[in-house]
C-alpha cells in the first residue's frame, strides 16, 4: 500500500524545519496528530525516519534517503494539480519552451507576454538552458519547443528563424577602447576577458575566432551569468563579452560602456526548433507562428 501523501508532506516539512512541532503548525494540525502520522509512516516503511530530541528532529539514514524521493513526488503532484486546474479553467494548451540565455534576456519575455495576452488559453512554461542542452531535451521529448543559436547541431529537428543578436564588448568608461567607433575582435585580444563558462556556445564561438586570427584568448574569468560578467568588468578585472541588447540593459545600472563588435561573424541568428512529430500540434503552431511573426496579429480578413 502506498504511503499517505499528507504524511509525506509532513515529513518533508519536519525535515526542512528540523522540528515536528513547527511542521505540525505549518500543516495546520496538532502535535499529537502529527506524531501519529509520523509513527504510521515509519510503520509503513518499517524503519525510523526521524530521531527526536529536545532540540527537535534529525534525519536518520533512511530519512535522508526518503527526503529527495518525497520532494520529487510532491513537486510532481503540484504540477499535476496545476495542469488539471488549467484544464478545468479552459487553459488546455500547456507548452514547455526551452530558450538560451541570450533570448531570455532580450526579446523573448516581451514576445511571450504579448502571446499570453492574445492567447490566454495556452500556458507556456519557460526554462533557461544552453543551446546544446535544449536540443538534447527536445530529442528526448522533454519539451515542446526550443530556441537555440544558429550553428548548434539540431539533427532531425525542424527549425525556423526567430531573431538575431550581435556580440558586444562591455567595458569601464575609462578603458582606452571606449573611444573606438568601430571595434573589431582583434582589438580586444590583448586584454583580459570575462566570458561565460566554456559550455556556452558564445564562448566557443569567440574561442574559434581567436584560433582563426592566430591569437590566444586572455581569459581572466569564466562565469555562469551575464550579470556576473558585468560585475567583473565593473570591478576592473577585464573586458566582458555579451549579446549587445542584454549588455545595454545590464550596463545601465553599472555605468559601463557597450561597444558592438563590427565583425560579420559577431551577428548571431536564433532558431526556433521543434520535433517533426510535434510540429502540427495546434497550440504549438499558434506559438511558433506568433514568435516568427514577432508578435504580429492578423488583420481582419487575414489568415494567421
Amino acid at each position: 500500500m502506498l504511503p499517505d501523501i499528507d504524511s509525506l508532506a509532513l515529513f518533508v516539512r519536519a525535515a526542512e524545519l528540523r522540528s515536528l512541532t513547527k511542521a505540525a503548525e505549518a500543516s495546520h494540525i496538532g502535535l499529537a496528530a502529527a506524531s501519529r502520522r509520523m509513527a504510521l509512516l515509519e510503520q509503513r516503511f518499517r524503519t525510523t525516519l526521524l530521531e527526536r530530541s529536545s532540540r527537535g528532529v534529525e534525519l536518520t539514514a533512511a530519512g535522508a534517503s526518503l527526503l529527495p524521493h518525497a520532494r520529487t513526488l510532491l513537486v510532481g503532484l503540484n504540477q499535476m494539480q496545476a495542469e488539471m486546474r488549467d484544464h478545468a479553467n479552459g487553459r488546455k494548451g500547456a507548452l514547455r519552451l526551452l530558450a538560451n540565455t541570450s533570448v531570455i534576456t532580450d526579446s523573448l519575455p516581451n514576445d511571450l507576454a504579448a502571446f499570453a495576452h492574445h492567447n490566454p488559453d495556452v500556458q507556456v512554461v519557460v526554462e533557461e538552458l544552453w543551446s546544446e542542452d535544449i536540443v538534447r531535451s527536445l530529442l528526448g521529448a522533454e519539451a515542446d519547443l526550443g530556441i537555440v543559436v544558429e550553428g548548434t547541431m539540431v539533427e532531425s529537428l525542424e527549425t525556423r528563424p526567430y531573431c538575431a543578436d550581435r556580440l558586444a564588448v562591455v567595458m569601464r568608461k575609462d578603458h582606452p577602447l571606449a573611444v573606438f567607433e568601430n571595434l573589431k575582435f582583434v582589438d580586444i585580444l590583448d586584454d583580459d576577458l570575462i566570458t561565460l563558462e566554456s559550455g556556452a556556445s558564445m564562448t566557443r564561438l569567440v574561442a574559434a575566432q581567436a584560433v582563426i586570427a592566430e591569437r590566444t584568448l586572455q581569459v581572466r574569468a569564466q562565469v555562469r551569468s551575464f550579470e556576473a560578467i558585468c560585475h567583473m568588468v565593473e570591478a576592473g578585472l577585464g573586458l566582458g563579452l555579451l549579446p549587445e541588447q542584454a549588455a545595454r540593459v545590464l550596463a545601465k545600472g553599472l555605468d559601463l560602456m557597450v561597444q558592438p563588435l563590427g565583425d560579420d561573424w559577431a551577428e548571431r541568428k536564433m532558431l526556433i526548433c521543434v520535433r517533426k512529430e510535434r510540429a502540427s500540434l495546434p497550440s504549438l503552431v499558434k506559438l511558433i507562428n506568433f514568435l516568427c511573426g514577432r508578435g504580429h496579429l492578423p488583420e481582419p480578413g487575414e489568415t494567421e
